[in-house]
């Protein structure tokens, strides 16, 4: 990922917050058929990221994946209008661009082939994307055999993140009347990215 100094982002926490907020990561891998990609909500636990795929899908078989995993997730996204500049009322020199957050994370992928492991990171995933909702649905909320028909149909996998990388795009290389200009527009339309780049004004 291309990284200026200025939109690196090494706090560990915040990247850690953005891959909670935004679970349904990308993980790219390295096979016999060169690069693949899949999109699956993962869960970040104890440095580790853990979720589960269709046992259709090949990538838990042997073979399927060599050396590391890249995992990317996708912050909050923002087309940038030059008209939120102030500057282009003054020379007009200003161009579209997109602002963005995303965290890279890179390491091995393990296959947890295992009915207890699995079911326990089932709950754990809806758990804590049930917990703001009015009425919570809970795993056992459904029949047994359903469940257990269910969790036969996938396979566990776990990737220990080795290295992080995160990049938060959010207008640092403009001047401060730009970011101003820019917050009160943005604000103004209810878009989150405001806030984003107040936090990291000049």
């Amino acid at each position: 990922m291309y990284l200026p100094k200025h939109f690196a982002e090494n706090n560990v926490a915040e990247m850690h917050a953005l891959m909670r907020a935004h679970p349904l990561a990308t993980l790219v891998s390295d096979g016999p058929d060169g690069l693949n990609a899949n999109h699956i909500p993962l869960l970040l636990a104890d440095g580790k990221l853990q979720g589960h795929v269709a046992r259709a899908n090949p990538l838990w078989k042997d073979g399927q994946v060599v050396g590391e995993v890249l995992v990317i997730f996708q912050g909050h996204e923002s087309y940038i209008s030059p008209s939120g500049y102030a500057t282009k009322a003054e020379h007009g020199k200003v161009v579209p661009t997109w602002n963005y957050t995303a965290v890279h994370a890179w390491g091995r992928l393990r296959v947890i082939d295992d009915p207890a492991w699995i079911s326990a990171q089932i709950s754990a995933l809806t758990a804590a994307h049930e917990a703001a909702l009015p009425q919570p649905w809970a795993v056992t909320d459904a029949p047994p055999d359903y469940i257990e028909k269910m969790l036969g149909a996938i396979v566990g996998i776990e990737i220990t993140v080795t290295r992080l990388l995160g990049k938060w795009k959010v207008s640092q290389n403009q001047p401060a009347a730009n970011q101003a200009s820019l917050i009160a527009a943005l604000a103004a339309r209810g878009d989150p990215m405001a806030e984003l780049i107040r936090q990291r004004q000049q």
